[in-house]
């Protein structure tokens, strides 16, 4: 009971700081993690995309129904036919949030600033470079002019983030965009409260708004919450101070039960269409240890994924294969299940030459002259994963290897990767619906790229550089499943589980159409039951 009372006592105070409102004004929602830096151009910070979400728009947007392009600042496009020319209608009418116009000049801006150092995009860049130059048509008319065929640009020019050149462009300190954020979108920032919350009021001059058929975006404020443990998180949507959690299959099994649930707050088990994802243990592979494949391997067979997904994901997960969900067409559904057996792993570090050999239980070897211990540390950016690390730790003891979990703040982790200064680390990547492998998995992506492990295979390469030009999917997805073949078999990941199932929670007062969409549980479209709210 006593290693519960810290818990419960940050949950009262963080409640108690944060009075609820007699007027059903507010959403409120958990990004987990405070953004690392809230600026948004070149920023892949997960948490601080969830803010932008609501901020910023592209060109084009997907429906949620069928995955398809529908309008968003531009209103109709054209694509040559030899798919290196791309028309875009703007809308107009359409204003930032200081009231400004948005025109042809802010879609240049933001493609071309993807190419200049001084703004930081070097770690989105490859995903735009098949496209050559945007070319200003008139003041509500452009054209981007792709360098080559790659299968993808059309998507990179209609998904593309557009920002306001007149607020973008200004010379100030970084940190002065880390404060401010400008967009087109239904919300525009309001308050960003450091280690607390930012607080998005309702863009009533938003172009959306004035469309009748438009249905989204129904709250008049909404409340983005940084609380990254679960079970605070939990007590909080029970107290009335979050509206919507998304749920891990512990959370939903064991921790959302007892007196309130169906009736004050509701737990939902759902199915849909969306990007899946999947956690893992990253190796930097230019460690001097671990740049043995041997070495790796025999750490994968020492992770019992079966244990951890009974204790922990009670049935609702399965082992993963690869960096790639399943039930996607991309998935290689030739990869094998790498099993916990450790035996064989023992067998794997005696042939890359660790042994005992000072009788301590740690296996040891000379490199470069010098004893090396079998002993790798891992950055844990979550408390609630430690406990699968320390199923692996334990195991790995008894085959002689040394695990060391170090749980560590997020920007602090992420500052870590960027520099490449981490023996292992624990993350979790969401896969594209149409996966591209390059940004993660190519060895140029290892300098600005995420692929910050040093993955580096040249035939892996020229298939992936193959794949970017082939438009017929299913001859794309054979190139790209001998892809996933080499990089499972260097083994630059302990992938874990996949996730079946959507698992979600919410309060009472929210009403809404469906559980999920296609392609989005749909939050977007959610309002309130009723414009009083009540204590729950």
């Amino acid at each position: 009971m006593m290693k519960l009372l810290p818990i419960v006592l940050i949950c009262l105070t963080i409640i108690a700081c944060n009075k609820r409102p007699k007027m059903n004004s507010a959403f409120y929602t958990n990004i987990g993690n405070e953004p690392s830096k809230l600026s948004p151009i070149g920023n892949t910070d997960g948490a601080a995309s969830d803010v932008y979400g609501y901020l910023f728009e592209g060109l084009l947007t997907k429906d949620v129904h069928d995955y398809s392009w529908k309008p968003a600042l531009a209103t109709k496009w054209e694509v040559s036919k030899d798919k290196k020319s791309f028309k875009f209608k703007l809308r107009e009418g359409v204003k930032w949030h200081d009231g400004k116009e948005f025109t042809a000049e802010d879609v240049k801006f933001s493609f071309d600033i993807l190419f200049k150092d001084k703004f930081n995009t070097i770690a989105i860049r490859s995903y735009y470079e098949g496209l050559k130059e945007v070319k200003i048509i008139n003041k509500y008319e452009v054209e981007f002019i792709a360098k080559d065929e790659f299968w993808q640009n059309f998507d990179r020019a209609a998904g593309l983030t557009i920002y306001p050149k007149h607020f973008y462009e200004q010379d100030k300190k970084k940190s002065y965009f880390n404060k401010n954020l400008l967009g087109s979108g239904p919300y525009k920032m309001a308050l960003y409260s450091r280690g607390n919350r930012i607080v998005l009021e309702r863009n009533e001059d938003w172009w959306g708004f004035k469309d009748p058929k438009q249905k989204e975006w129904n709250f008049p404020k909404i409340v983005l919450r940084f609380v990254s443990d679960k079970t605070v998180a939990l007590e909080m949507l029970k107290k009335g101070a979050l509206d919507f959690l998304g749920l891990a299959p512990e959370d939903y099994v064991k921790k959302a039960v007892g007196p309130g649930w169906g009736k004050k707050y509701h737990k939902v088990l759902t199915q849909n269409k969306t990007a899946k994802g999947y956690n893992f243990i990253g190796w930097n592979m230019k460690h001097p240890i671990l740049k043995d494949k041997k070495v790796r391997k025999a750490l994968y067979h020492l992770v019992n994924r079966k244990l951890m997904i009974e204790k922990f994901e009670y049935g609702y997960s399965v082992p993963a294969k690869g960096p790639v969900y399943p039930s996607s067409p991309y998935a290689n559904r030739e990869l094998d299940v790498i099993k916990f057996n450790p035996k064989l792993a023992l067998n794997l570090l005696r042939k890359a030459g660790w042994e005992d050999t000072d009788g301590d239980n740690i296996l040891d070897k000379i490199i470069d002259g010098k004893k090396k211990k079998l002993s790798i540390t891992i950055l844990e950016p979550y408390e609630g994963f430690m406990k699968y690390l320390t199923i692996f730790k334990e195991d790995a003891k008894k085959a002689g290897v040394e695990i060391n979990i170090k749980l560590i703040e997020w920007n602090s982790f992420i500052k870590l990767l960027e520099e490449r200064k981490f023996d292992a680390c624990r993350l979790a990547w969401s896969v594209p619906l149409d996966w591209n492998p390059i940004q993660i998995w190519h060895t140029d992506s290892y300098k600005g790229g995420s692929n910050f492990v040093g993955f580096s295979n040249k035939e892996a390469d020229k298939l992936m550089i193959k794949a970017k030009y082939i438009h017929d999917r299913s001859e794309r997805i054979k190139v790209l499943n001998k892809v996933q073949k080499l990089i499972v078999e260097e083994y630059p990941y302990v992938w874990f589980t996949y996730k079946a199932s959507t698992m979600y929670a919410h309060t009472n007062r929210i009403k809404k159409e469906v559980e999920t969409y296609n392609y989005s549980i749909g939050t977007s479209f959610w309002d309130f039951k009723s414009k009083m709210r009540k204590d729950i």
